[in-house]
């Protein structure tokens, strides 16, 4: 396995600041990116070709290794998309709500995924029930209850995320999918977080629909994500634009929406080989104990706290409070004053801050952000 310092060569980061926010944008690698300029450049030297004629193929080509990844039998059950959002949109706005019936939600939704579904229970004249999560989260039975008791007759769709963004918690997804699946209810889980972080096997997972990112932790390019869908709804989804292939099948709707660059979904299989190639699963591990190990020295430096149990904790990305009372105050003053990029947030009254470690992170850069936290003049009583 190479080291993180080996790794972190393979990536444009700048090479001042310590990058531990690699869960909002991501990092593609100089292999990865050169695999899509390639595909740029066949593009240009020959567009009606490429474009017109090649490309349904190719993008088959990139299903059937994607659907290898992610354990997911028949690859025409896997869409390719731009991002998770996109995804989402084209399943929220496709499904036949009518008024009177609940789309069921946590308090730890993406905002983005949140305006999302407000959005579309005012169209349809239905309702959005918020079901709070325990906060600190004790242990998973804790979380299923808190999501299952806000379940009601009236219940249609139960969304949720399979990692949460701000508080980075491991959801129950499978038992989740389980019980809506035995009450009749349909499960659409945000997996932005999921592809190269988390195991996934999704035709095991039971969700009717799981939207992914690669951009994220499987380091392909900005402009790839996935859209899973189970074999029975596929007539009912619709992309967000109508283009050609409208009337025709799953694949042919959402195959063409309009001119645009393909390569970053066609980079995926690359991203998938870079990872296999550098013992990306030796990697996580890595990864997951230099991530525990800054989040006990900070905890315990400055008298936070976790925020949930360790099995509901994402395996790279962890979020824990910090005892502050300036979430951006902070987050400024480690960029400009430190050269950290780090998230910080304000939940419920408490001060968050979200680290995410990948392979190129090393334990300088997690030991910078230990030295760089000492406990502020004005932070609060605990």
């Amino acid at each position: 396995m190479r080291t993180a310092e080996e790794l972190r060569a393979d990536f444009l980061l700048a090479p001042d600041i310590a990058h531990l926010n690699h869960g909002s944008f991501g990092a593609t690698p100089r292999p990865v990116l050169a695999h899509q300029r390639e595909l740029r450049n066949e593009i240009e030297r020959d567009p009606v070709e490429f474009l017109g004629r090649r490309l349904p193929d190719m993008l088959a080509g990139v299903r059937g290794e994607l659907a290898a990844y992610l354990g997911v039998a028949e690859p025409d059950r896997l869409v390719l998309v731009a991002n998770a959002t996109t995804a989402l949109n084209a399943v929220a706005t496709s499904l036949p709500l009518a008024p009177g019936d609940d789309v069921l939600v946590t308090d730890r939704e993406y905002g983005a995924m949140a305006l999302l579904w407000t959005e579309v229970v005012s169209r349809a004249d239905a309702r959005l029930v918020v079901a709070d999560l325990p906060f600190p989260a004790g242990d998973e039975a804790q979380v299923l209850d808190a999501i299952w008791g806000a379940v009601t007759p009236r219940t249609r769709v139960i969304f949720f995320s399979h990692v949460t963004s701000e508080t980075a918690l491991v959801l129950p997804a499978r038992v989740l999918c389980e019980r809506a699946r035995e009450a009749g209810i349909l499960t659409v889980v945000d997996g932005a977080h999921g592809p190269g972080h988390l195991p996934l096997v999704l035709d095991d997972l039971g969700a009717d629909c799981y939207a992914g990112n690669g951009h994220k932790w499987l380091c392909a390019p900005k402009g790839s994500g996935f859209l899973y869908v189970r074999d029975e709804l596929h007539d009912e989804l619709r992309p967000p634009v109508v283009s050609w292939g409208w009337r025709d099948g799953y694949q042919e709707r959402f195959g063409w929406s309009g001119t645009d660059d393909p390569t970053a979904v066609l980079a995926l299989p690359a991203a998938i080989g870079y990872q296999a190639a550098n013992d990306w699963p030796a990697v996580r591990d890595r990864c997951r104990d230099l991530a525990r190990r800054t989040q006990t020295a900070i905890v315990e430096r400055l008298g936070g706290d976790r925020i949930a149990a360790e099995e509901l904790q994402a395996p790279q990305m962890v979020a824990f409070a910090v005892p502050h009372d300036d979430p951006d105050g902070l987050q400024r003053e480690l960029r400009d004053r430190h050269r950290i990029e780090i998230p910080v947030y304000g939940v419920d009254s408490r001060t968050l801050m979200r680290l995410s470690v990948q392979g190129y992170t090393t334990e300088e850069d997690c030991g910078r952000l230990v030295d760089a936290l000492t406990v502020p003049r004005n932070a609060k009583s605990r």
